[in-house]
């Protein structure tokens, strides 16, 4: 079952994260595309806006499909955990601790699933143990 349980969370966590990413780099799901986030990445500071939210699209794109895979697993939890440690020095910390003020909530408990899943492993029901990948 324990290869069950962490494959649930890598999937919705994974497939979230993914789809954020997309938001960013291709405008899905109603995101702002490289242009739109490109432009509020440059108002709070994070410049040149337009090829940083590309590359930080491409990034949670790539860290979701991972997470989701179970494959390179510590790898794909830095591409979940680096953006938003960015994204709550830069928009979220100054909202307070809850999500319903636009504080860190949402952006530690991410950080929480992919450490803790980078630290104890992908699950038995992943690509890492599918071709016997340990990084501990």
């Amino acid at each position: 079952m324990e290869g069950l349980g962490l494959l649930i969370i890598r999937v919705i966590v994974g497939l979230y994260f993914a789809a954020h990413g997309t938001q960013k780099a291709f405008g899905w799901f109603g995101g702002g595309g490289p242009a739109g986030t490109g432009a509020f990445f440059e108002q709070i500071g994070i410049k040149p806006g337009k090829p940083m939210a590309i590359l930080a699209g491409v990034g949670e794109l790539l860290g979701g499909i991972l997470f989701l895979l179970g494959l390179l697993t510590p790898l794909a939890a830095l591409l979940i955990i680096i953006p938003m440690i960015i994204a709550i020095k830069t928009v979220h910390g100054k909202n307070g601790l809850f999500s319903d003020k636009g504080g860190i909530e949402y952006n530690l408990v991410l950080i929480a699933v992919a450490l803790g899943i980078a630290l104890s492993g992908a699950g038995s029901i992943s690509l890492d143990a599918l071709y016997d990948i340990n990084f501990w």
